[in-house]
């Protein structure tokens, strides 16, 4: 079998498994870039061509990418050869590394560097609902409900469905943003010129007002997810419902805000204090 035959196949057995287009990408992505480095057909692939393409490659990643990058090839070698070339290479250990997250200030300040009105109104919802840039890019027009006040995420991460507050402050412009694509037939909410918007969309989108508003945190889209966690956590919202609004499936994932809040930890006093 060729190396495009494989691609082809493992793009058809993504797709029946209803794996997002996120995962899609960077799994062909991984094995396309093993058989480019390597020029071998996918039979021929052998544990030792995997590690010397890691240690190329990859041995400089967080560990987070590696694992991703050993599952993309077992996965598909798996499902089209009914064999694992990774199952003796050693994942690493993921990093407990805490992410970067804005003050309410930096947040404002990023949004206010947005001059574009529909740009500006994106990542106020991401921050404001606590979206991934998947969640932003696929919200359609029909999944508000203005008159309840309410909208609705479809198939988020692990398939998973739920229900935002449409933030008061966001609702008049909110609403004639549907009313626009709903008068240009447009089925999603934000849109761009050439159609349906990309993550690296928003990306660019959020790195650009970063730099503009003079943050010097490494910030991201999912930033803003993160910040908005962080802030109802720090406005003492109970932590379950903070799990609900991020559609978590875990309370332990959540927990990691706990550990995020600086003014949480402000609150502490040290036991010395009260000798």
């Amino acid at each position: 079998m060729e190396k495009e035959e494989f691609l082809k196949k493992l793009e058809t057995e993504l797709k029946i498994s209803k794996n997002s287009e996120y995962t899609i990408r960077n799994y062909l992505d991984a094995n396309s870039k093993l058989f480019k480095f390597i020029n071998k057909s996918p039979g021929e692939v052998s544990e030792d061509d995997i590690k010397d393409f890691m240690a190329e490659n990859i041995s400089k990643m967080a560990s987070s990418s590696v694992i991703v990058f050993l599952s993309a090839i077992r996965y598909a070698f798996t499902n089209i050869l009914k064999k694992d070339p990774t199952l003796a290479i050693k994942r690493p250990k993921r990093e407990k590394r805490l992410p970067s997250v804005l003050t309410k200030e930096e947040v404002k300040s990023l949004i206010s560097a947005l001059s574009n009105k529909k740009s500006r109104l994106m990542v106020s919802m991401i921050y404001a609902c606590g979206f991934r840039v998947s969640e932003i890019i696929n919200l359609k027009v029909k999944d508000l409900d203005f008159t309840e006040k309410i909208g609705h995420v479809r198939q988020a991460k692990g398939k998973k469905d739920r229900i935002f507050n449409i933030p008061s402050f966001l609702l008049s412009n909110l609403k004639k943003q549907a009313e626009k694509q709903t008068s240009e037939n447009q089925e999603y909410l934000f849109t761009g010129p050439k159609g349906k918007l990309t993550d690296r969309n928003i990306q660019k989108m959020v790195k650009k007002a970063a730099k503009r508003a003079g943050i010097k945190k490494d910030v991201h889209p999912h930033t803003l997810r993160h910040s908005f966690a962080t802030h109802l956590l720090e406005n003492d919202v109970d932590i379950r419902l903070i799990q609900a609004l991020l559609g978590h499936s875990s309370i332990s994932t959540t927990e990691l805000y706990t550990h995020l809040s600086t003014m949480q930890i402000k609150k502490v006093k040290s036991p010395i204090d009260s000798l």
